[in-house]
């Protein structure tokens, strides 16, 4: 057989072709450089293999994102989606402390009021109302459009549950004993409150449901601070064991929550304020628990104007240091749920947990809800040694004297103005 027949390569001058070597002539590797060769090899090929499925899974989450932040977008801050119409059924939404207009627009889409947050910020931008928008709950309709919901959240009219109780009141309704106008108390005001109108329907709590909760929730379950557990606890079922703890001010109530989650919520929101206002600190400095500095900020508020608020810290805590009894109308008035300047012989001889006529020391709970003022007051008495006050006229004026004699002739000028009664 000749060399063509066997396809042997020759080069142009009739020479056969030397073969081309591909790296290092295996003839010429060792045992140890074969291996080392064929593991490089397999290696490059598993790279590559994982670098062509890396690249797939980077493009099919890209694929995902974009569907995902298209649609927020959309939603959020797209082109032009907005509702149009007078909207559906009522329904509430609430704004939250520190909410901007972006996350109350984000509560409105979450409730299905507007469309689309970016249209609504886009409506609302510039309007002083929607920038002072507070805290509560606000009744809406849903599927509006943006400037509509503008509109009906600024309302006044909209705003649900907003609760003020005034400093001084008590957890019942007192009445004048003079002229028989009845002062709606704590409860009554959430229950008023708590009304709401919703797509036709009233709905409010009852002054009796609250009280209800008071008397049979546990302490802890109606968020009584850890400082009032012992008091409370020692009133058993009475409802008055929460008097106080509902401090003055303004609050917002869930018109929808029951009777015990209203008050427990209240009472833990009472008891951030006066933790924030440094009650517990300031109790423990002076001597006293927080619980009976919160007891003499009522009696304070309840026996004395603003302008005297400090003196009258100052004679209870001159009382207790003698010590002497307080005997205080405002206590023995408190159960009776009465208001009244002056009280009878036989009031005053009554027992009761209140009553300082009665009994040594402050009384068994504060006896209305004290203002920040008051509990300032208390905080921080005035320097004196009065140890008796009475109030002279109807304008307020009140008398601090040391000297029991003294108080008897201020006591006679307050029967000469008719402020007191001489019969009682």
């Amino acid at each position: 057989m000749s060399d063509e027949q066997r396809g042997t390569a020759y080069d142009t001058d009739g020479r056969k072709a030397r073969p081309t070597a591909v790296g290092p002539p295996r003839r010429r590797m060792s045992r140890t450089q074969r291996a080392r060769e064929s593991r490089r090899q397999r290696q490059h090929h598993r790279n590559r293999r994982m670098a062509r499925g890396l690249g797939v899974a980077l493009v099919a989450l890209a694929a995902i994102a974009a569907v995902f932040l298209g649609s927020r977008y959309w939603h959020a801050g797209g082109p032009g989606l907005d509702f149009t119409g007078d909207g559906g059924q009522q329904v509430l939404i609430e704004v939250n402390e520190g909410d901007f207009t972006t996350a109350i627009a984000e509560t409105m889409l979450e409730a299905g009021v507007i469309a689309n947050v970016g249209t609504f910020l886009s409506a609302a931008q510039g309007n002083a109302d929607i920038a002072a928008i507070q805290p509560g709950f606000y009744r809406l309709r849903a599927q509006i459009p943006a400037a509509t919901a503008v509109q009906q959240l600024v309302d006044p009219e909209n705003r649900v549950g907003k609760l003020v109780i005034p400093e001084g009141r008590q957890l019942d309704d007192t009445a004048d004993m003079k002229t028989g106008r009845v002062t709606p108390g704590v409860f009554s005001l959430i229950a008023e409150a708590s009304c709401l109108d919703l797509n036709g329907e009233r709905t409010c709590l009852k002054a009796q449901d609250l009280r209800r909760a008071a008397e049979t929730e546990s302490p802890q379950a109606l968020s009584v601070p850890e400082w009032a557990l012992g008091p409370v606890t020692t009133l058993g079922a009475d409802h008055r064991r929460i008097e106080g703890l509902i401090i003055a001010g303004t609050w917002n109530v869930d018109p929808t929550a029951p009777a015990p989650t209203v008050l427990a919520k209240l009472i833990n929101q009472s008891s951030t304020e006066l933790d924030r206002s440094g009650l517990p600190t300031t109790a423990e400095q002076v001597g006293m628990t927080p619980y009976e500095m919160l007891v003499v900020a009522s009696l304070v508020q309840r026996e004395a104007l603003p302008h005297d608020f400090a003196k009258v810290a100052r004679v209870i805590d001159n009382r207790l240091s003698e010590p002497q009894r307080l005997e205080f109308d405002s206590t023995v008035n408190y159960p009776l749920d009465r208001q009244e300047v002056a009280t009878t012989d036989a009031d005053r001889a009554k027992v009761t947990p209140w009553n300082t006529y009665a009994s040594d020391g402050l009384p068994a709970t504060p006896i209305c809800s004290p203002g920040m003022d008051a509990l300032r007051a208390a905080e921080h008495p005035e320097p004196g040694d009065w140890l008796y006050f009475v109030t002279i006229d109807k304008d307020g004026t009140t008398l601090f004297t040391h000297n029991y004699q003294q108080h008897l002739s201020n006591i006679e000028l307050a029967l000469d103005n008719g402020v007191l009664d001489s019969s009682r």
